[in-house]
């Protein structure tokens, strides 16, 4: 470990012009000179050019600014020779001419007096330029002499960017020790004079380690905004700021000693138990309930929160304040599983509670979120269900419900997703108006170094690329903590935009309580076995102060150790882990009372033909007035229109009367992902542009009726992990809404990888989360090459829970409990009636599942893709398998081959078939929901033609697509009487061929094999 370097040679001066530019009409500043005190307004404003002055170069142009005011405001106050100057050049004299120098002026009889009793002026400009560039230095870099580790040992290291503060450095600026006594005048960019105007060299220095170099660092002078950076300089240089009255520093105790004296109760109960335990960042606590108290008092409602493990169960019971036994039943071996799903371990699980803030008496909403082992994984799940509840109360500025971030010092800096959240902050449609992130810096990840862990000095540069301050403190000071929280809670309040807060504290155990740290930092944890609790400082200090006494202090803990005791042996009554205590997202209203589905039956998803052609309308037609479109736009809405007259839809316009329909009922719609306004085939255009004004827009959908809900269609960052997790956070919110997020291209997802395994496909099971979000997966083999073809349905397939050996018991209500059972819902629709009843499916059942859907490309143009109007009136429903309705449904004992498919493939082979003359021999199912199975539907099929063999057809290669799912469960409705054999391309490593020709010569190879009747004969 490197020691931080404290006040050595070291500062690069920003030079005096860099300075002078972040001075700004500010306040007004008061002047000490010969003639009095004046206060003045600086406004820059010359009507004179300087440039030919040696003094009147940028370098002093904030100085002459000044002067010239003073001047303005009372000629007498400023020496004769800048009277002389200021009013020839007001005149109209050049620069050069304006100026006569204090030895020309004393020819003049009555000036000679004055001219002794002058200082060199270009001396003092000098000097308050360097006064002023020894403040920005502080401002600047301060922060790299704070003392911020409470170990001593910091592994922040600064040796190649030296800093030059302190009285030993003066030099450095063309000052001498002999100035150190002398009174500067303040530049109008600190604050640390509070009502003075003027400050001797030795106490501006003073005044500013306090301010930069103690127990807090602040890094803020890289935003580009001078409200901003002003703002902050107030807070934290103006003298006496850290004033606290007796009652908060009871009150910043009392949250000390539950915070230490929970994780030491679980320390003692259950000393051989994982936990995470807080010890060592134990301000935490006290940091959190000042943010949310802070909030509450500017008029927050509802708090979401996130964190990783480190800690959870703290800020469960003492910020959330779950009820203590719920939390120590979860540590007893002999409570039964779960009432509901798989569960989770207790430092993953979530909650959600609504209670009176004690410290401002409102109502507040408190939420953590739960996640998975995955460091930051939740960061954009909390932001997503921020901003709906942000939306859902009309919230638009973020005043009433706002996010807290917790992370660890390795994962801020090292997971990707922080930089992905970052990039949402600021974004119209995912802005969450500023979200506070705090930082447990514990200046370790589980055995690794922070030296091996990031390239930056500290864990949370990240931050600065979206000009958030950051504010460094000592964990070990709990008092500079409590001020930095309350700051940040202001930032957030004023300005609506992120703030990072990074508790430097130290890890007391090991990664676990379990786990040995001494093999791996042995120098860090001897000086920590050394180091005093942070309770125990504190406490002795306000001790002494005569703040408590120590029987107050000892009551105090006794107090919160009776609780525990108390709560524990309550615990011992729980016989059963009850997840729905957990639940951080409830929606009231939409189960029973006892949490479930209200029945188990779906209603029609189909719409009136009224319904369908109104909706057709809006889609074909731009409800603006004198707003032009593109040309070739015209051309789509004309054939939009063509469609709705022959009562007839292709894939845009049946996803548009889904849409639209469920609008009209009045269920909102967020459609969000890469270029999804457009599409990114140009097929759906729910964006129109006007082509004459810039940024004129229109979206149709918005316009259907009076009472409809509101459309949401966003282009999203070019993120996928981020996008996909801000819309499942966004999903949560509410069952009646329709949240879909659509990839550019199938294999997109796996860059999204840890939101589908973590939270999207176990989610219910871990979390009793129910969620209904939708995936658009555009997929096919359409030879354009390994990537953009594949939407890997394998891997949804495989995760799928339904039992591929056992053929489920057939009931009325078989469909929709199957549904009710499975984990997630996966169709490949091969027509846009059938895309229609599952989107409007997904919220008119009466609960919530995920939903993949496999979407075409080559399909959304494909002349024999339509359906008609008569597929989507009422009384129809969505079709988890099409059945053969062709020649050979008329005759069925005479068909040779039936063939189940799923998607585009289906066209493919009825133009095959059609060209063979197979018709009335082979038989096509399309299997359209893949997951849950249809053994129903397949077990119908394969009866009904029962002289035919059963091949499964696809284009993917044999290894991937959705063989290896089918095939058991097809095997498993006809009792295993009949193989199920296989036609599509070969196993291989890439989802498919780069070469044009050789997928052309894959696809006749498969529907050879598809139609020839004796292609397995010699595999029987």
């Amino acid at each position: 470990m490197h020691r931080l370097r404290t006040c050595a040679a070291r500062l690069r001066p920003l030079t005096a012009s860099q300075a002078a530019q972040t001075v700004g009409p500010q306040r007004p500043i008061t002047i000490t000179s010969t003639g009095g005190t004046r206060t003045f307004q600086p406004i820059r404003c010359y009507t004179a050019p300087v440039a030919s002055e040696p003094f009147l170069n940028g370098t002093s142009s904030n100085y002459v600014e000044e002067m010239y005011f003073a001047w303005l405001e009372n000629p007498k106050s400023v020496h004769k020779s800048w009277d002389v100057f200021f009013r020839n050049a007001n005149a109209g004299a050049p620069p050069g001419a304006a100026y006569q120098s204090p030895l020309a002026l004393s020819a003049v009889p009555q000036l000679s007096s004055l001219v002794a009793a002058q200082p060199n002026v270009e001396k003092l400009v000098e000097d308050h330029l360097a006064v002023q560039s020894l403040i920005r230095a502080y401002q600047v870099m301060g922060h790299h002499n704070a003392q911020l580790d409470p170990l001593g040992i910091s592994c922040v290291n600064f040796d190649d960017a030296p800093v030059n503060t302190g009285f030993q450095d003066v030099g450095f600026y063309g000052l001498d020790e002999s100035d150190l006594d002398k009174v500067f005048r303040l530049p109008t960019t600190t604050f640390i004079g509070g009502s003075e105007s003027a400050l001797p060299l030795k106490e501006i220095i003073r005044r500013l380690e306090m301010a930069y170099c103690q127990h807090i660092g602040v890094e803020f002078m890289f935003i580009n905004d001078l409200e901003q950076c002003q703002w902050i300089r107030q807070k934290f240089e103006t003298p006496g700021v850290m004033q606290f009255t007796l009652e908060e520093k009871r009150t910043l105790l009392a949250r000390m000693v539950r915070s230490t004296r929970f994780e030491e109760f679980l320390q003692k109960k259950w000393s051989a138990e994982k936990r995470f335990g807080l010890e060592g960042c134990e301000s935490l606590i006290p940091a959190l309930k000042t943010i949310i108290d802070k909030s509450s008092e500017n008029g927050v409602e509802n708090v979401i929160m996130g964190m990783p493990h480190r800690g959870r169960l703290n800020v469960l019971a003492n910020v959330i304040r779950k009820e203590l036994e719920q939390i120590f039943c979860q540590f007893d071996s002999k409570l039964e599983a779960a009432d509901e799903g798989s569960g989770d371990v207790k430092y993953h699980l979530g909650m959600y509670h609504r209670r009176i803030n004690r410290v401002t008496d409102r109502n507040i909403t408190l939420s953590l979120m739960a996640n998975p082992s995955h460091l930051e994984a939740v960061d954009p799940v909390v932001q997503g269900k921020t901003k709906a509840e942000q939306f859902y109360c009309g919230d638009n500025d973020g005043n009433r419900v706002m996010s807290i971030l917790l992370h660890g010092d390795a994962a801020f800096a090292g997971q990707g997703i922080v930089y992905e959240t970052f990039h949402l902050s600021d974004l119209p449609s995912y802005t969450t108006h500023g979200t506070i992130h705090v930082v447990a810096n514990n200046q370790i990840g589980f055995t690794t170094d922070p030296r091996m862990a990031r390239s930056s000095p500290y864990p949370t540069d990240v931050a600065r690329v979206v000009n958030a301050p950051i504010f460094h403190v000592n964990a070990d000071d709990p008092e500079a903590v409590i001020y930095v929280c309350k700051v940040a809670a202001e930032w957030r309040a004023t300005f609506h935009k992120d703030v990072v807060v990074d508790l430097v504290c130290y890890r007391r155990m090991g990664h676990n309580e379990m786990d040995e740290p001494m093999f791996t930092q042995p120098l860090m944890y001897k000086q920590i076995k050394k180091q005093k609790p942070v309770l125990q400082k504190y406490a002795e200090k306000l001790i002494a102060e005569g703040a408590v006494s120590r029987q107050e202090y000892e009551e105090e803990i006794a107090k919160y150790d009776k609780i525990c005791e108390e709560a524990y042996n309550r615990s011992k009554d729980e016989k059963i882990l009850h997840i729905k205590h957990w639940l951080d997202s409830p929606w009231p209203g939409f189960f029973t009372l006892d949490g479930q589905p209200k029945s188990m039956s779906c209603p029609s998803t189909g719409l009136t033909e009224e319904n369908l052609n109104h909706i057709g309308v809006v889609a074909s037609s731009v409800p603006v007035e004198d707003f032009t479109i593109h040309g070739g736009l015209s051309r789509i809405l004309k054939s939009r229109a063509e469609m709705v007259r022959n009562r007839t839809v292709d894939w845009a316009l049946g996803e548009y009367m889904a849409f639209g329909s469920l609008l009209k009922e009045g269920i909102h719609i967020r459609l969000s992902g890469q270029d999804v306004e457009r599409g990114t085939f140009s097929h759906r255009h729910h964006v129109l542009h006007d082509q004459n004004v810039d940024k004129r827009t229109c979206i149709p959908m918005n316009h259907l009726s009076p009472d409809q809900a509101p459309y949401t269609v966003c282009n999203s960052s070019l993120s996928e992990y981020g996008v996909l997790g801000f819309e499942l956070g966004f999903a949560m919110a509410s069952p009646n809404a329709l949240i879909l997020w659509e990839a550019q291209f199938g294999d997109f997802h796996n860059t999204a990888q840890c939101i589908i395994d973590q939270f999207i496909c176990p989610g219910q099971a871990k979390w009793v989360r129910q969620n209904g979000i939708v995936l658009l997966l555009p997929h096919g083999m359409e030879g354009m090459g390994p990537e953009h073809s594949s939407a890997r349905p394998e891997r949804f397939l495989q995760m799928c829970n339904d039992d591929p050996d056992v053929m489920p018991p057939l009931s009325e209500d078989f469909a929709v409990r199957q549904l009710y059972d499975c984990n997630w819902i996966v169709v490949n629709c091969s027509n846009p009636g059938n895309y229609f009843h599952v989107l409007r499916r997904q919220i008119l059942l009466p609960y919530r599942k995920p939903l993949i859907v496999f979407t075409p490309k080559s399909l959304l143009r494909h002349p024999e893709a339509r359906s008609s109007f008569d597929e989507m009136l009422p009384g129809t429903h969505f079709q988890r398998l099409i059945p053969e309705e062709g020649m050979a449904a008329e005759r069925p004992e005479e068909v040779k081959r039936l063939i189940f498919c799923t998607g585009k493939v289906y066209y493919e082979l009825t133009k095959e078939r059609k060209t063979r003359g197979m018709d009335g021999t082979v038989a096509i199912a399309r299997i359209e929901q893949l997951s849950p199975f249809p053994f129903d539907q397949v077990k119908a099929e394969s009866d009904r033609f029962a002289n035919a063999d059963l091949v499964w057809c696809q284009e993917e290669h044999k290894n991937q697509g959705y063989y290896d799912y089918v095939k058991p469960r097809i095997r498993t409705t006809t009792q295993r009487a009949k193989p199920v054999w296989y036609a599509g391309r070969d196993p291989a490593a890439a989802p498919a061929t780069g070469n044009k020709k050789a997928h052309l010569v894959e696809l006749r190879r498969f529907l050879d094999t598809a139609f020839n009747l004796d292609a397995f004969k010699d595999q029987q």
